[in-house]
């Protein structure tokens, strides 16, 4: 997984605590000084993580895969190869 991939992941889980911050106040009512302090957290943490995202150099790209097929070559790729330590074939 990538910096990026691991940043992504922990925005998309400050997005779930902050719907489950909101149906807990749909609950429990918004008054409460726990409620309010969870809430506050949740900013700091989502705050912090901007900051942490912002000091981020950016990543480099990863070269491309290449992807080598199972099958066997052609035989006819060989035909002008000298075998190594034989010497070349007689014509």
């Amino acid at each position: 997984m990538s910096l990026n991939d691991d940043l992504t992941a922990v925005q998309r889980c400050l997005g779930e605590l902050d719907r489950a911050l909101g149906r807990l106040e749909l609950r429990l009512g918004s008054g409460g000084p726990e409620l309010r302090r969870m809430r506050s957290d949740a900013g700091h943490l989502r705050e912090s993580l901007t900051l942490l995202c912002e000091s981020q150099p950016p990543e480099r790209p990863r070269p491309a895969m290449v992807q080598i097929p199972d099958t066997p070559y052609d035989p006819a790729l060989w035909r002008d190869a000298d075998e190594e330590g034989i010497g070349s074939r007689a014509p």
